[in-house]
């Protein structure tokens, strides 16, 4: 279902505002977009509840924590129930260092991203806890060398 809610201008520079830094106060913003304060908070608010925004949280840095690996793993399940597809995600939702995971369409039934130590980290991790669940038939891992970038969506 496509969302109806409709973003203008203002809307859209408030929102570049946050996403280029969240904690801006309010006040800064209102500023910065030539409106009160209140008109800001109910933007922000309206933008909440409509589904927009949801919440703020801080970005952390894997290297400066110590994850020198980031990988990307298709995972392979034997789909003989859709409680099996269940199951095996709920094991994989269970280990820590996986930060993302993905149902997809074509070869895998999942894509996950996960941040090692390093590479034997990541050997560990891929042998002892993802590929000792049964129902994974097959795994095939893809070694980040680099974050060319990320970004957030575009506010249309």
């Amino acid at each position: 279902m496509q969302n109806s809610f409709h973003i203008d201008m203002l809307d859209r520079r408030i929102l570049a505002l946050l996403i280029a830094d969240a904690r801006t106060p309010f006040v800064e913003v209102a500023r910065k977009c030539k409106v009160s304060g209140a008109a800001v908070h109910q933007r922000v608010a309206r933008l909440s509840e409509s589904g927009v925004i949801s919440g703020s949280q801080f970005k952390l840095s894997p290297k400066a924590l110590g994850y020198m690996t980031c990988a990307f793993i298709g995972i392979q399940v034997n789909l003989t129930s859709t409680s099996t597809h269940n199951e095996v995600f709920e094991k994989i939702k269970e280990i820590p260092e996986i930060v993302e995971c993905h149902h997809i369409s074509g070869k895998y039934s999942l894509l996950i991203k996960i941040y090692t130590l390093n590479n034997e980290h990541l050997k560990r991790i891929i042998v002892e806890k993802i590929q000792s669940i049964p129902e994974i038939t097959f795994t095939e891992t893809f070694i980040s060398l680099e974050a060319g970038f990320e970004r957030e969506l575009p506010v249309i």
